[in-house]
């Protein structure tokens, strides 16, 4: 299934885009627009991101859910530290898989269609 998109992996991808900016990768436009056409391969089974989708759709539902781990109210700044922790995560893990996305569909687009003839 390729490899599994690690928190760590997450952050880094978060940083790195946030230090380069526009000077290397896609813009965010463009990762932003590729978030449809990711999910539309994904669900054809075209494209290997499920796990990871899925993992970046749970992330955003334990963000803007009112069920929490760590309750805002009585536990203030640690209640709010966790989905700090999350919305990081999730931007780094959208950030990361986009620019995976890309570079598939980049390759793809450069493979001709067809079967081999012995």
């Amino acid at each position: 299934m390729g490899k599994t998109l690690k928190r760590s992996a997450a952050f880094a991808a978060l940083a790195r885009a946030l230090a380069a900016g526009a000077r290397s990768g896609p813009s965010l436009g463009a990762r932003l627009a590729a978030l449809p056409r990711m999910i539309r391969a994904t669900a054809r089974g075209e494209y290997d991101g499920g796990v990871r989708l899925a993992l970046m759709a749970g992330a955003a539902a334990y963000v803007v859910s009112p069920i929490d781990l760590l309750p805002e109210i009585p536990l203030a700044i640690f209640g709010l530290a966790d989905d700090a922790v999350m919305v990081t995560w999730l931007a780094g893990s959208v950030l990361a898989e986009t620019e995976r996305f890309l570079e598939w569909e980049a390759r793809r687009s450069s493979v001709v269609p067809g079967h081999v003839v012995p």
